[in-house]
């Protein structure tokens, strides 16, 4: 992968970040080349070396395939971890810290619906809030949308599917998979066109 200074990638647990600059470092009498990441929503600058960027999970924002990938993870029916909190709680932060925005997805979807049935522990909140950073943000950035406006269309995502539920389209608090169901959730209304 070819990094470019002002280009836009993804950090795993941080989200998207912005290359400000392509550094030499020596270290050890070697000298290394450093990608200096500017993390988008926080002040946090982060220094990778750059042939180890794809090792540590340094990616290119998602696509439009990728894009479409995300809302059918929103809309899958969560699978309940095993174990109890604790168990739950590090599966949710290595899916976090795997850099996948699929993996983010499923944490966003998972604890907004535990959230919805049973609330969720003050740590579990935070890691939700966390997780609907990193999502919003790289949502913000695979379209040309601010982060307002991806927010937005979480929350509708959110909205649809407390609808269904309400109707009593979708039973057990989870959303179905399959496309030819009369019961399928269409998103299709949600768009990145702006609104007046």
């Amino acid at each position: 992968m070819e990094f470019k200074v002002g280009e836009v990638v993804v950090y795993p647990h941080h989200g998207a970040a912005m290359i400000k600059d392509i550094e030499q470092r020596e270290m050890g009498g070697e000298t290394l080349e450093y990608l200096v990441l500017q993390i988008n929503q926080s002040d946090l600058v982060v220094r990778v070396p750059s042939k180890n960027a794809e090792l540590v999970g340094v990616r290119d924002v998602v696509g439009k395939e990728g894009l479409e990938k995300v809302f059918a993870v929103l809309r899958e029916e969560d699978v309940e971890e095993a174990g109890n909190w604790s168990r739950r709680y590090k599966a949710n932060q290595e899916r976090l810290a795997s850099g996948d925005i699929n993996k983010v997805a499923e944490v966003v979807r998972d604890l907004w619906r535990r959230d919805q049935d049973r609330g969720l522990s003050a740590g579990e909140k935070r890691m939700l809030a966390k997780a609907r950073q990193i999502l919003v943000g790289e949502l913000a950035l695979a379209k040309p949308v601010d982060e307002k406006k991806a927010d937005t269309m979480e929350e509708e995502i959110q909205a649809t599917i407390e609808r269904h539920r309400a109707a009593g389209l979708v039973e057990d608090k989870s959303v179905t998979t399959s496309l030819d169901s009369e019961n399928d959730i269409d998103l299709a209304d949600l768009s990145f066109d702006d609104k007046e």
